[in-house]
């Protein structure tokens, strides 16, 4: 059974989990010694912040010509992702392509947040264009056809360095991408609210002409 399933991912804690920053998250995660921020990745695409179920999908590298055309399953992943989730592609940080402008158009669609690659995507400005969020290790021309076989759909994956499990809440930004265990999300949640609660008051402090030093040692908090 999925988080979206057992209500972990009803709309109002999804929005509650899209309200706070990639960095409050990171902060959170190492507070519960969760490795939860995935490394490698640079944002394509996309205007704002994302929130969603995972939808992992495990790929298969090789040289061109190893696998038929119909293993490279695009249209497989669309139809598993459902609107609100984010498709997470492993593909072990492979320099090849495994989403493009197509893709992209029937994504936004569908209503997929969006789209999380440990590989590669292309037609960068069809993407965006799309308005999908979308980020990933590599832009490249090169073809998941021929090349790419969608080996798993549904099964934990490893993206970024971060083991993710279907279910888990993802969270996407310009700053990066974190994945939190769809178990211990409202633990981590209540410790990011309080930590934004913090930034909160430490800013106002800071408009009132309050030194930096003093702030952060009254609040305990940087």
């Amino acid at each position: 059974m999925t988080a979206g399933a057992d209500d972990h991912f009803d709309e109002e804690l999804i929005g509650r989990c899209r309200r706070i920053g990639t960095a409050t998250w990171s902060d959170a995660l190492d507070s519960l010694g969760i490795d939860g921020v995935l490394r490698g990745l640079t944002v394509r695409s996309g205007n704002g912040r994302v929130a969603g179920e995972a939808v992992t999908v495990q790929e298969e590298v090789a040289p061109f010509g190893t696998f038929d055309l119909s293993h490279f399953d695009v249209g497989g992943i669309i139809e598993a992702t459902s609107p609100g989730s984010i498709a997470v592609v492993a593909m072990d940080g492979a320099d090849v392509s495994t989403f493009g402008g197509l893709s992209a158009r029937a994504g936004a669609q569908r209503g997929i947040a969006g789209v999380v690659v440990d590989g590669g995507c292309r037609d960068v400005e069809e993407i965006r264009a799309a308005g999908i969020y979308l980020a990933s290790c590599h832009v490249t021309p090169r073809s998941g056809k021929r090349r790419v076989k969608v080996v798993a759909i549904g099964e934990p994956v490893v993206c970024g360095g971060v083991r993710i499990a279907a279910g888990d809440c993802v969270i996407a930004d310009e700053t990066g991408v974190v994945a939190v265990p769809a178990d211990r999300l409202r633990e981590a949640l209540a410790i990011a609210e309080a930590l934004e609660r913090n930034d909160r008051r430490f800013e106002c402090e800071l408009l009132r002409g309050a030194e930096f030093g003093a702030v952060a040692s009254r609040l305990g908090h940087l």
